[in-house]
């Protein structure tokens, strides 16, 4: 277990410049900030996580089915979608009468392997 820094302030106040400057230059555009901070607050929910590896997993399935493998009704199962869709994270396929829901791309599997990767260090 690493060590617990009890008080994380500097006692010693001296700004490196270079360091800052470099800082400063990894800080990300506010547009591109609110947008991953969104697309993190969609997957930072268990049902929603258990939906997009549903998703992974299958490749692509109707409302009716996510309902019975995440075990809630088809209108909760629709509102975390809309949700998963406004950050496009799941893209919807009609057919008929049914919606059919699938991964929106590569990127949305990479994201869950990284955090699923990262939570079982």
């Amino acid at each position: 277990m690493p060590n617990l820094v009890k008080d994380e302030t500097c006692k010693i106040q001296i700004v490196h410049p270079k360091s800052v400057a470099k800082a400063k230059s990894g800080l990300l555009k506010t547009k591109d900030l609110l947008g991953a901070t969104e697309l993190l607050k969609a997957i930072a929910d268990p049902t929603r996580m258990k939906i997009l590896a549903a998703l992974r997993a299958a490749g692509e399935l109707c409302v009716c089915h996510i309902s019975v493998v995440v075990e809630m009704s088809e209108s909760a199962v629709s509102h975390q979608l809309r949700l998963l869709r406004e950050v496009n994270l799941v893209s919807p396929r009609k057919e008929g009468r049914q919606v059919f829901y699938h991964l929106s791309d590569d990127h949305v599997s990479s994201i869950l392997n990284c955090a699923l990767d990262h939570a079982r260090e």
